[in-house]
């Protein structure tokens, strides 16, 4: 129903589906996975009561984030997405979308993803430029690094602190327990993204985490996956989050686990299966959160 209500839009334009497709906003797994780390920390700095505006800045700004991101991605690889089973249909790799669209379609997202920080405050505002230098450079980083997974995670954890200053005007150092947490969540599961292409990206040269870890890439995984939870279990013993706090955090090493187990033979599907079950884990905690404040 959501994918055909937005194909709808091509009754408005018949261009519209080509710049869905672009900014993925088709698959919304993305925006999910940016949005749930976000939203935690929007509700600890607000100790469970963040502001309207704040709460419809951020959810709008990461929707607005995580579709630029798309757009410079399908920019930096649009040269190397045609030799990917997965990626060779892509508007750019068509010729749907030329370049310059592109870019001029992510300065516009940019744009108004900025307009949204300025309803916030000075610190806040400085804080974006970091995001904005960070979700650019990450689609260029598979070129010259094993790590841009890395990268990413920073890009897709940068608005906890910003949430944290927007909220409350301050930045405790606690809050970047919840950023290194997220930064290991997303290495993990961006992995796992990685190993669905791993044979493809091997024959083009394109540099991954899955590629650096070889056959020890699920027991990393996990690994790191189990930090993240531990980062998570210490901040919030620092921001005094309880019981439901934890079995939100329990909920999500099951998932972890899980997808451990799924992906013992590394078939390609399996492992976007697992990739996308990571929403489950982040919406867990998330709502372990929001349970603690208001049950409180």
């Amino acid at each position: 129903m959501y994918v055909r209500l937005l194909k709808s839009l091509n009754r408005l334009n018949p261009r519209a589906w080509d710049f869905i497709q672009l900014t993925r906003m088709d698959k919304p797994i993305g925006i999910y996975l940016l949005l749930w780390p976000t939203l935690w920390a929007l509700w600890i700095a607000a100790k469970g009561v963040p502001s309207l505006s704040n709460l419809l800045i951020f959810v709008f700004g990461v929707i607005l984030t995580r579709a630029g991101g798309c757009v410079i991605n399908d920019f930096a690889d649009r040269k190397v997405d045609g030799h990917v089973k997965r990626t060779e249909q892509r508007p750019l790799v068509s010729g749907k979308i030329s370049s310059k669209e592109a870019l001029v379609f992510f300065a516009l997202l940019m744009g108004v993803s900025f307009l949204l920080v300025l309803c916030t405050n000075a610190t806040t505002i400085w804080l974006s430029f970091g995001g904005l230098a960070l979700a650019a450079s990450y689609p260029f980083m598979k070129r010259y690094t094993y790590y841009p997974q890395v990268v990413l995670g920073a890009a897709f954890s940068w608005g906890m602190p910003m949430a944290f200053t927007a909220e409350t005007g301050s930045l405790p150092a606690a809050a970047w327990l919840l950023y290194i947490a997220n930064l290991l969540w997303t290495v993990a599961y961006d992995t796992y993204y990685a190993m669905t292409d791993r044979e493809d990206d091997l024959k083009i040269g394109v540099k991954s985490t899955a590629i650096l870890f070889g056959d020890a890439d699920r027991v990393i995984n996990l690994s790191l996956q189990g930090l993240a939870l531990g980062c998570l279990w210490l901040a919030g013993t620092h921001f005094e989050l309880g019981g439901w706090f934890h079995l939100g955090l329990l909920v999500a090493a099951g998932c972890f686990v899980w997808e451990f187990w799924y992906t013992r033979d590394r078939d390609p599907q399996r492992c976007f299966k697992a990739f996308l079950h990571n929403h489950w884990a982040g919406l867990a905690i998330f709502v372990g959160i929001v349970l603690n404040y208001a049950l409180a």
